[in-house]
Formats: C-alpha cells, sequence, structure tokens
C-alpha cells in the first residue's frame, strides 16, 4: 500500500513516510495521487524551466521544476495539510527554502494541465492557491497552447491570456518576458 496508513486525512508528517518513487499531493488533507505526466507536458515544462533559469540566473529568485514540495501554510509540528508540487516554482525568499522543499507561499508557479488534471488545476489548486497568497500563477494548457495569467490583487486573482505568439510578462519578476513560441516549440500537442 503506498500511503503510510489509512485516514481519511493526511498531514505533512504523513507525506514524509510515503514512498518517494510515488507522488502525491495533500489538498486539506485528502491525497491526491499524481500521474506520470506525458512527453509533451514534460517537454513544455523543461522550456519553462530553462527561460525562468536562464533569466533568474544571478538574481536572488530561485526556480524548481517539479517533483518540488510546497507547504502552502507550514506547521512547525508538521501537522499542516496541504502539499503541493507544481510543475514550475519560483520562490524569491530563500529562508522559505529547505532539503524537502519549500515552507510558505512561493512567488510564482505554473501548472500544466492535461484533460486529467484540467479540473484540479483550475479549481482545486487555483482556489488553494489565491488562498494562500500566491501572487502569481499561470495554468498552461498545451492542446490550445494558451497560458492563463492570474495576478493576485486584493485577494483575488485577475486573468490575462495569451496564445503561442505571445511575450508573456511575469508580473512578480520584473524585466521577465516568456516567448510562448519558444516554449510551445513546433510539437503538435
Amino acid at each position: 500500500m503506498p500511503l503510510a496508513k489509512e485516514a481519511s486525512y493526511y498531514t505533512y508528517a504523513d507525506y514524509l513516510e510515503w514512498d518517494e518513487n510515488e507522488r502525491y499531493e495533500i489538498i486539506d488533507g485528502e491525497a491526491y495521487m499524481m500521474a506520470t505526466p506525458s512527453r509533451i507536458h514534460q517537454e513544455i515544462s523543461g522550456n519553462f524551466y530553462f527561460a525562468l533559469r536562464s533569466f533568474l540566473e544571478g538574481k536572488s529568485c530561485k526556480v524548481y521544476a517539479a517533483p518540488f514540495a510546497v507547504r502552502l501554510f507550514p506547521e512547525e509540528d508538521k501537522s499542516d495539510d496541504t502539499v503541493v508540487e507544481p510543475d514550475i516554482t519560483v520562490i524569491c525568499d530563500p529562508s522559505k527554502l529547505d532539503d524537502r522543499g519549500c515552507n510558505g507561499v512561493p512567488d510564482f508557479i505554473i501548472e500544466i494541465i492535461s484533460p486529467s488534471t484540467a479540473r484540479y488545476d483550475r479549481i482545486v489548486k487555483f482556489n488553494k492557491y489565491r488562498e494562500a497568497g500566491v501572487r502569481e500563477y499561470w495554468i498552461v494548457n498545451p492542446e490550445e497552447k494558451i497560458v492563463s495569467a492570474y495576478l493576485l490583487k486584493d485577494g483575488q486573482y485577475m486573468a490575462v491570456n495569451y496564445d503561442d505568439t505571445a511575450a508573456a510578462p511575469v508580473t512578480v519578476l520584473p524585466d521577465c518576458e516568456i516567448d510562448l513560441k519558444a516554449i510551445f516549440g513546433s510539437f503538435e500537442a
């Protein structure tokens, strides 16, 4: 059995006991098993990572690709009940980082959806990221080659959509624009 115990409510302490070869996220104490990403998903994720890593070279912010654990509401005793593994995470406060991942709210998150994760990323994670205060959240749709950028303002996300011909600005990283034509490349989703 992949989970550490039979339960209906899980915490970060449980997460630490699970098999590292199987990926799970916990949201509000509920465990979600994560599927293996597709080749296109990995290609897009790698392109975003490369673009952000190149931009952040020599800067204080750091970019991480999944698997990378993010505890949105960390508790000292590890009783927090939300641990996510975004596809791409940017953290500008190094005090939030430890050997296991990020303890606190990242500045920027990218999720690349698939038919099986679209609802989860657009509703469950969207609401959790907004509640936590993630300043910028991008949802990437490989099939439509569209990025929906959500910017946090007064506790609500404001949306801007970009297609694969755009240079999309990363608002939380001044002077950073990502060429979406380069991200999506010439592959067929």
